[in-house]
């Protein structure tokens, strides 16, 4: 099934008279279940796009369909109903309280069986009753993704989520990342390394606002995954 639906978007901030364009004319279509990384250096426009795709900003022009529904009628408390309902965000930083058990950080209208099915999908069903502050930052970086899954969003929204880990533990996260996809699930990763974006099946690349390319990754399965890097 089409998920996202992009045609003829363009981006533009106005201050006063000046008129600052950020994304010209991008087109591509996303399906479920894909797992695609939105790459380019910084300035290129990837993170406006991301948050128009997610709900957190509007184009200036152009057609935006989300599971076939054109957005452009939707007003902002609409919004935060479909970011709530079907949106997942794990980002760069963490923003984790440090006195907040791994168990109430991830739970969302205390459901707490959801939240421990989240955390044991990530791994981390032995650090329930861990506070925040006593995990890694990988730990905390698999809490931020196992928040994004307890209302079972249509995508999850991934912006730079191995930018403050070593490479050892960013390669853990982009493991779990795969798993999910290969689970059904659809995600999009916002990056500017290359190495990260090629967890991906499919790379769009954007520079000054404009795309690029959009190709197909050669996708590594998981058995092809060296699981020495899991713990």
């Amino acid at each position: 099934m089409n998920l996202i639906n992009i045609k003829n978007l363009k981006k533009e901030y106005t201050t006063g008279d000046v008129v600052t364009p950020v994304l010209d004319d991008i087109n591509f279509k996303i399906d479920e279940g894909e797992f695609v990384a939105i790459m380019g250096p910084s300035g290129s426009g990837k993170s406006t796009l991301m948050h128009i795709l997610s709900f957190l900003d509007r184009a200036t022009s152009g057609t935006y369909q989300f599971k076939d529904k054109d957005i452009k009628d939707f007003d902002d408390n609409y919004f935060a109903d479909l970011r709530n309902r079907e949106i997942g965000f794990v980002f760069q930083s963490f923003n984790l309280l440090p006195r907040t058990t791994v168990l109430d950080y991830s739970k969302k209208k205390n459901h707490d069986e959801l939240a421990k099915k989240s955390l044991e999908a990530v791994g981390l069903s032995h650090r329930l009753n861990y506070y925040t502050n006593q995990i890694s930052g990988g730990e905390k970086q698999r809490v931020a993704i196992a928040r994004a899954l307890v209302c079972d969003p249509a995508v999850i929204f991934a912006d730079e989520p191995t930018g403050n880990l070593d490479s050892k533990s960013g390669n853990t996260v982009m493991f779990l990342l795969q798993q999910l996809n290969d689970q059904g699930r659809t995600i999009i990763l916002v990056t500017h390394e290359t190495d990260t974006a090629n967890h991906a099946k499919r790379i769009i690349r954007i520079k000054d606002g404009n795309i690029l390319s959009d190709e197909p990754v050669a996708h590594r399965t998981i058995a092809e995954v060296d699981k020495d890097l899991i713990k």
